[in-house]
């Protein structure tokens, strides 16, 4: 392990996974505000440490690997409580308009990431590099900001729950934004996910030719 200061950042995130997907099953919205801030700092932390190890010319083959990770990760730890929360817990965690994460919702974003790993793998094996492009970026984007909203919105609906907040004019305002944002985020994290998804296809589709070719006796 070469402990640049990218590296360091990007096992932090790491590290920061197990945290910010506990803190939401605790009771009450502390610890949801702390997942929500731990979130944050682990989002914006993914768009430095790339910078970082190119401005000081520290790019590593460990930190190419672990920095793929360390997003599908912190995707994962994010999503799965998410999607059992609006699923399973009460009713007070519910989504505008759509009511809970759909399970098939789940499997889109989570299978994007997979199908994008073992794409990539395809094409490293024969000598082409898939690097990230613009789609790829703004899908990025949006899960963060679906993700982050989300988050909050189990920090905001425990602090209501606790102090009535929802009964003022403030707070019906709030409601009815953060809620549009949410049902709005999530629809749109679905659409630039599965359009990110067919860029890249769509791209290197040479590549998905010779998957389709194979036969299984064919080497790497």
């Amino acid at each position: 392990m070469i402990w640049t200061l990218a590296n360091i950042i990007t096992v932090s995130r790491i590290a920061l996974c197990p945290v910010v997907a506990l803190l939401p099953f605790i009771r009450g919205y502390i610890p949801k505000l702390i997942a929500f801030v731990v979130f944050l700092i682990a989002a914006f932390s993914d768009l430095y440490d790339g910078r970082l190890a190119r401005e000081r010319n520290e790019i590593t083959e460990i930190g190419k690997l672990l920095d793929p990770l360390a997003d599908k990760l912190l995707l994962f730890s994010t999503l799965v409580p998410i999607y059992w929360i609006t699923t399973y817990r009460i009713v007070q965690y519910e989504i505008p308009w759509w009511g809970n994460v759909p399970l098939w919702v789940a499997l889109v974003l989570l299978g994007r990431e997979f199908m994008m790993t073992v794409f990539r793998q395809h094409a490293k094996r024969r000598g082409v590099i898939i690097a990230a492009m613009g789609a790829g970026k703004l899908k990025t984007v949006v899960q963060d900001i679906f993700i982050g909203a989300m988050i909050a919105w189990f920090a905001w609906k425990d602090l209501t729950a606790q102090y009535g907040w929802e009964s003022g004019w403030f707070g019906a305002f709030w409601e009815q934004f953060h809620g549009t944002v949410i049902a709005v985020g999530l629809a749109a994290t679905v659409i630039v996910t599965v359009y990110s998804l067919g860029v890249y296809f769509y791209k290197y589709r040479a590549l998905l030719h010779d998957v389709a070719s194979a036969t299984p006796g064919d080497g790497p």
